[in-house]
């Protein structure tokens, strides 16, 4: 359910409404999308997303919007445009092609979906949704959650939810990075 002032044209980045944050694809054309899901096959989309953080790898997969969307809302969401000069169209599916059904590394914070598809459209790595996830990760780890780092694992307790999943793995994450700062 396109919730978008115009239709997604090849180049465009599609901005995903999932339970609590974001999922980003790039639409190539005809009604199909790239974007990262899982490395693990036939995990539902809200599952998939979980797990490739907790596995911190990805597949690139072309997949039809439609499929990738499900039940969520969705928008073109050419962001940063105004800062940023795209590519040309032809070299932006280019780079995406390049990436089908190949594995990468994923991290919530520094190469998400979002990383990925800014990526490709500018040739810059952003995430606005992983700025604030460090900072909601601060503030959550201060108010809410007990983090003990054990045998250099951040561990968190909190209850269950989408929004406390993003919330608790940028909190382990944060908490991961402190850790190796502080130890050599």
């Amino acid at each position: 359910m396109a919730c978008g002032k115009r239709d997604a044209e090849p180049g465009d980045l599609i901005e995903i409404q999932r339970s609590g944050f974001q999922h980003w694809a790039l639409y190539l054309g005809d009604g199909y999308v790239v974007h990262l899901t899982s490395a693990d096959e036939g995990i539902p989309p809200l599952s998939a997303d979980c797990m490739a953080i907790l596995t911190r790898r990805a597949k690139v997969k072309m997949q039809l919007l439609k499929d990738v969307v499900g039940n969520n809302g969705y928008r073109v969401n050419n962001k940063y445009d105004h800062s940023c000069p795209p590519f040309s169209v032809k070299d932006i599916i280019r780079r995406a092609e390049i990436y089908i059904d190949t594995e990468v590394t994923y991290d919530l914070l520094e190469s998400n979906c979002e990383h990925f598809v800014t990526w490709l459209r500018y040739g810059e790595r952003v995430s606005i949704q992983a700025k604030r996830a460090i900072r909601r990760g601060r503030s959550f780890t201060r108010k809410v959650f007990t983090v003990a780092l054990v045998g250099g694992a951040a561990v968190a307790a909190a209850p269950a939810g989408s929004v406390a999943v993003v919330a608790a793995a940028a909190s382990a994450a944060l908490a991961d990075r402190i850790l190796k700062a502080f130890i050599w």
